[in-house]
């Protein structure tokens, strides 16, 4: 099954896939959490998305409470949060697991790619960053400490939307 068609449900607990969420776009698929010091790179985040989504480009945040437990709320909770601390426009995932036993199928897909550096397999904390054509080939796969204005991702980004 193509990394993009793998059912999730919207945080709103709606059917989807990033099919889906991303019809026809280039994606950035990140695992976020609410309560990490990483959080602030929701602002970021929500630039990109606002910069580039008229050429096709869309964030898709995944809620996991797998790292020092920092995403333990409840679906409305995340949403509120998000909307209302850093005016999260993008869509969002229902909260999963994306490492271990339970692990997402997206995050049985994503973690095979590796870095710039080499690193693959297991996820190593909130706000890794994962890009995706618009055909669902992966990209790029990017560390949680490279910020959303990184100059490498942003690189990515429009190199990727140049190809779609």
């Amino acid at each position: 099954m193509s990394l993009l068609n793998h059912p999730i449900q919207t945080l709103s607990g709606q059917p989807a896939s990033l099919s889906t969420m991303a019809p026809d776009k280039v994606c950035l698929v990140v695992n976020v959490a609410s309560k990490c010091g990483l959080t602030p790179q929701y602002e970021g985040l929500e630039r990109l998305h606002a910069t580039y989504s008229a050429r096709g480009f869309t964030v898709v945040g995944v809620p996991c409470n797998q790292f020092g437990a920092q995403e333990p709320g409840s679906p409305d909770e995340i949403a509120t949060f998000c909307s209302t601390t850093y005016g999260v426009t993008f869509p969002m995932t229902e909260k999963v697991d994306v490492n271990g036993a339970s692990r997402h199928p997206i995050y049985v897909d994503l973690t095979a790619i590796a870095d710039a550096d080499g690193t693959d397999g297991d996820i190593r904390w909130n706000f890794e960053k994962f890009l995706i054509g618009a055909d669902g080939a992966p990209l790029a796969r990017f560390s949680p400490m490279v910020t959303p204005d990184d100059p490498a991702l942003i690189t990515a980004i429009e190199a990727a939307l140049s190809q779609n």
